[in-house]
């Protein structure tokens, strides 16, 4: 009878913690990674009200449940071309710090979990992608994750969406 309950004592609890579980997405030729515990929710693209004077990447917004979210085309944001909308493209719709964001993306892969031996430190990339907003590089298999700090990313000056997080 003791044996269940060493086990469930037993070392797991220190691992979990070390373990980062990640929703992939894709945007152009690469494919990235967040953390799962900032995905509120996946939806189709629908039709965004624009709004003047808004930066390019900012599509515009849509109300979700009574909820006015900011949708942020990545592609544009990153620089990986003229975005196109088909029934593929996803709004990972997100929540951070209390505000919820959505953000377009090309596809949603799956979602998985990488340990601590899987993700490596980020090399610097040069403009493209900001080396403050990428946790590293998650490695599975054959495949390069880029591991993306949402929070940080999101909480940009540049982004202007939401106040740092803390």
């Amino acid at each position: 009878m003791t044996a269940p309950q060493q086990h469930h004592r037993g070392a797991p609890a220190p691992a979990a913690s070390s373990r980062l579980e990640v929703v992939t997405f894709t945007l152009g030729q690469e494919e990235y990674g967040i953390d799962i515990q900032k995905v509120q929710e996946l939806r189709g693209y629908d039709a965004v009200t624009r709004i003047a004077n808004a930066p390019e990447y900012i599509k515009g917004v849509v109300n979700l449940r009574g909820i006015i979210v900011p949708i942020i085309d990545m592609r544009i944001k990153f620089q990986l071309g003229a975005p196109t909308y088909d029934q593929f493209t996803v709004v990972i719709v997100l929540n951070i710090g209390g505000r919820v964001v959505g953000m377009v993306v090309d596809s949603v892969s799956d979602v998985i979990t990488l340990s601590a031996e899987q993700i490596k430190p980020a090399p610097e990339m040069g403009a493209v992608l900001d080396t403050d907003y990428l946790i590293g590089l998650g490695t599975l298999d054959e495949r390069m994750l880029i591991l993306v700090d949402i929070d940080k990313l999101m909480s940009s000056d540049e982004m202007g969406l939401i106040e740092k997080v803390i």
